[in-house]
């Protein structure tokens, strides 16, 4: 399929001016035929937008693993982003913005920034995995835009994989067809192809198949922390950027995965609501009935992508050792009040049901005497849990003898005009760390200092596995000595000189989990 998002479009992702013309040539070969690229908005910088990196998934390939591309003869044109896979609406575009491409099941694309000076440059990679609940999201994305981390050297990647009902779906019928007894993680899959297609070809794009760094937020962080535990991922990324999200999974979860057998008995019950009485039926119905009537399973433990919960996997320290960039923000819960403010009762209703016969140690810690103090502690408890995960994500690579990197990002960015601040809420540090400070805001030098660094930060440690370089703070590696090793990203950047949240906060969690671990209650 023709990708549908305009050169014009791709150009007004980023306005940042260069000399140089781009190295790479136009026109490139990867296994599956040649490509026709197009320079980004700075004439240094070589994009190949909608590569297709797998068959589409329709037809009898939906809830299929990802099966190989055809060959093409000819050109085939890479100048603009393919569809978006098929999700809910996310609202209007920012204001100056282009309108993003449309949603289609044939959506499994993936897109190339690159300045390389040739293709024997072994540039460093990164792979960028997104966010949205594992319910929405894209490569195309203009915040995601690849330009500014590609002009300073790396050859980044983003991609499009399965979401929802689509990515996400266990039935005993398809467990029963895929050999294997096993459904239901086929986003997972679509980024393991992706990663697997710039094994074979990322080399013409200038690029290092043995220096890749796989990054992402959110669920994207939750996707990447999990293939760590997975056999199929082994030898596929070097490290890992893992930003508000780990494998222990957002908070107020279990830390658990979602089990084959729960997810297929909710995919049987999903099926039947709809009407349909076998696997051909469902695949008979249109996507948009699929995208309605069928909800996301989230992660499964399904023995073969995750023959194992990741925590178990981590637990006995058997995950991959790769070196690790994680962190989170200083105000990730005022993303998620999506009900409003928080009530005492529901507050200390919650504490019950997840945390038992310690729910008071909970409370004791974040109290609810009031429903305004009720509020106030559970967007504590809501940080502190995000970054509590991030610290287990550190110490638990550490302890099988990777290096890791940890940070609290703390700017307050600029609220565009008529919005509210919700502080360094989740996602704030993305426009930061990708420098896409987009128009649309009205940011500040403070804004535009902090998005060299943090950018900087990124691109070296995919490089080296050290963010640290010339003219940077010096970002102290994480060590089992949990104090000060933070980075702090924000008005100042700089190590903590107090750790948060709290040694009693994280000795909560930490407990916490070990009851999950143990199969008890939280």
């Amino acid at each position: 399929m023709k990708p549908i998002y305009s050169r014009a479009a791709v150009v007004l992702l980023l306005a940042v001016a260069g000399e140089a013309a781009a190295d790479i040539p136009e026109q490139v070969r990867v296994d599956s035929g040649l490509l026709k690229g197009t320079t980004g908005a700075s004439p240094d910088v070589r994009l190949f937008a909608g590569i297709p990196f797998a068959a589409p998934p329709t037809g009898e390939n939906r809830w299929k693993e990802p099966q190989p591309v055809a060959h093409w003869d000819g050109v085939r044109d890479a100048t603009a982003f393919a569809p978006r896979c098929m999700q809910g609406g996310g609202g209007p575009p920012r204001e100056g913005a282009p309108p993003p491409p449309p949603t289609s099941e044939d959506c499994l694309y993936l897109n190339v920034w690159t300045t390389a000076p040739s293709a024997d440059a072994k540039q460093p990679v990164m792979v960028w995995i997104y966010g949205g609940g594992f319910t929405g999201g894209a490569g195309s994305e203009p915040r995601y835009g690849g330009e500014n981390l590609a002009k300073k050297g790396a050859v980044v990647v983003t991609l499009n994989y399965r979401l929802g009902g689509f990515g996400f779906f266990a039935h005993p019928e398809l467990s029963r067809e895929s050999g294997r007894n096993a459904s239901g993680n086929y986003g997972m899959m679509d980024a393991l192809a992706a990663f697997e297609w710039v094994q074979r070809n990322i080399k013409v794009f200038g690029g290092d198949p043995d220096n890749v760094t796989a990054f992402g937020e959110s669920a994207g962080g939750i996707l990447i922390t999990a293939l760590l535990a997975s056999p199929r991922a082994d030898g596929l990324f070097d490290r890992v950027i893992a930003q508000s999200g780990a494998w222990t999974s957002p908070p107020g979860g279990t830390g658990l995965a979602n089990t084959l057998a729960r997810a297929e008995e909710a995919g049987a019950a999903a099926a039947k609501e709809l009407g349909a009485a076998s696997l051909a039926d469902l695949r008979a119905k249109p996507a948009d009935e699929i995208l309605r009537g069928l909800r996301s399973a989230g992660i499964v433990v399904d023995g073969y992508v995750l023959p194992e919960d990741p925590a178990r996997v981590f637990a006995a320290a058997r995950q991959h050792k790769v070196d690790v960039l994680a962190g989170s923000n200083k105000d990730e819960g005022a993303f998620f009040q999506f009900g409003g403010p928080q009530t005492a009762e529901r507050f200390t209703g919650t504490a019950s049901r997840r945390f038992g016969t310690h729910a008071n140690e909970f409370l004791g810690i974040y109290p609810a005497g009031s429903d305004e103090e009720a509020n106030r502690s559970y967007l504590a408890s809501f940080s502190d849990e995000f970054a509590w995960q991030m610290r287990v994500l550190a110490r638990s690579q550490v302890e099988v003898g990777a290096s890791a990197y940890l940070y609290y990002f703390t700017r307050v960015p600029p609220a565009p005009p008529g919005r509210p601040s919700r502080g360094a809420t989740h996602v704030a540090e993305v426009a930061y760390m990708f420098n896409n400070l987009l128009d649309g805001t009205p940011w500040t030098d403070a804004d535009r200092a902090l998005a060299e660094t943090m950018s900087s930060y990124w691109v070296n440690f995919a490089r080296s596995g050290n963010p640290n370089g010339p003219g940077l703070p010096e970002w102290p590696e994480y060590s089992a000595d949990e104090a000060g090793n933070a980075m702090v990203l924000g008005d100042r950047v700089e190590p903590e000189t107090i750790l948060t949240p709290s040694a009693t906060r994280l000795d909560f969690f930490d407990s916490a989990y070990a009851r999950t671990l143990a199969g008890g209650t939280q």
